[in-house]
């Protein structure tokens, strides 16, 4: 059968995510049997339910009429409208949501989809367009444009750099490696990153847009942990605010994050008019829209009391976690400085020394302890030596966690 299947998706990896849920699942007996059931610091994503008012407008919008009739991929006016009001309100960002916004399946199939409307795919790798990606990065980014055909050229977030790289020094060793400037289509930006936990001053938001419209590069912001974040003046802001990003960007939100919807598969592309006209002519050819009582829900929680009180509470536990999980790293387990996320459920950590790389870590504290974290390099090249957690699991697993790498020896030096 494989002589069916395209070059591109012959090429591809599993994702990372499920490729731990499947090893995990092998796993469990043994590990339940020497009592280390697994701990999952792996998920992305929160574990408590979506706001109650979320739920019970569900439930509500079930019994509507036509609400099982066919949506448009667009989105329901009502939602469109709610999308522009929440992007006034917390953004100051003027949006025509009839021009501007468009709905999405989830801002993971959102991307893919806007990412193969920029790339005319080939096997011929000196022909390929390039689609510039944050290193690390969002594990899916660099497996997309590659199903699209496409090539991905990584862009450094490091320590040294603040996580905020210079992009005229990167297009500078771009053009030093032979690329070709023209066949550049587009740049993507995650702040706050997954999996860093880093964000973007205003300043570096103004500077990358300025590098994109000097270079003639369409922006990419993928904008889904904007609402999570731990101190108000550090408050992660919309590409959109920044002058002159509509002329060259789109920007992407999902309800996922900030109200523990993943499984609603719901989200937003807005910004430049002419990119969403675009994506709009390839979504109508591939869907019907998200399920209107769905819309009808989503819209009613994004601009109200609650749904912004579960977000600050959301956000409190995150912070708590952070601050419960860092301190046994640093006084019990021996991990020294690094870096500690104004934003984000995630930790970015070093792996201990005497390991050489991030998966014989992590396969070890897995195999050891049932302790579930993500390779650093899952996430690109320069995620080499790192790990991820996630901190959405109940404070009595942090704690289990530490006692367990304490247990079974998991210190930093030793």
């Amino acid at each position: 059968m494989r002589e069916f299947f395209n070059d591109y998706v012959q090429s591809l990896e599993t994702y990372i995510m499920f490729r731990i849920k499947e090893t995990v699942a092998k796993l469990t007996p043994e590990l339940i049997a020497k009592n280390r059931a697994p701990i999952m610091l792996s998920m992305g994503a929160p574990t408590a339910n979506p706001p109650q008012k979320v739920i019970n407008a569900l439930k509500s919008a079930l019994d509507e009429k036509g609400a099982h009739l066919y949506s448009t991929p667009k989105g329901e006016k009502f939602l469109r409208d709610a999308i522009a009001k929440r992007m006034k309100n917390r953004f100051n960002v003027e949006l025509n949501p009839d021009t501007e916004i468009f709905s999405l399946i989830g801002s993971k199939e959102g991307i893919a989809n806007f990412i193969r409307l920029l790339i005319n795919p080939t096997t011929i790798e000196a022909d390929k367009d390039i689609i510039f990606i944050p290193d690390p990065g969002y594990a899916s980014y660099g497996e997309m444009i590659k199903a699209s055909g496409g090539l991905a050229y990584s862009i450094p977030l490091m320590p040294e750099n603040n996580f905020m790289p210079d992009l005229e020094e990167v297009y500078t060793q771009f053009l030093k490696e032979g690329y070709n400037p023209k066949k550049v289509k587009a740049l993507i930006i995650n702040y706050p990153n997954n999996p860093l936990g880093a964000t973007a001053t205003k300043e570096y938001l103004q500077s990358v847009v300025d590098f994109c419209k000097k270079h003639h590069i369409l922006l990419v912001s993928d904008a889904a942990y904007t609402d999570m974040y731990f101190k108000p003046e550090l408050k992660p802001m919309s590409i959109l605010e920044i002058d002159g990003a509509k002329d060259i960007a789109v920007e992407f939100f999902s309800f996922s994050k900030p109200y523990a919807m993943t499984g609603w598969r719901l989200g937003w592309i807005c910004g430049n008019e002419e990119a969403v006209k675009f994506f709009g002519k390839l979504k109508s050819t591939i869907d019907s829209g998200i399920f209107k009582a769905l819309q009808k829900a989503s819209a009613e929680i994004i601009n109200s009391q609650e749904g912004d009180k579960y977000i600050e509470d959301a956000n409190r536990k995150f912070k708590h976690n952070q601050e419960l999980f860092i301190k046994g790293l640093k006084e019990e387990l021996g991990w020294g400085d690094f870096h500690i996320p104004d934003a984000t459920f995630y930790l970015w950590l070093p792996i201990p020394p005497k390991y050489k790389t991030s998966v014989e870590f992590s396969d070890d504290l897995m195999k050891t302890s049932g302790i579930i974290v993500v390779p650093g390099d899952a996430f690109g090249k320069y995620g080499q030596g790192y790990f991820r957690v996630s901190i959405v699991c109940p404070e009595e697993q942090i704690k289990e966690v530490i006692q367990r790498m304490k247990a079974d020896g998991f210190y930093y030096k030793g």
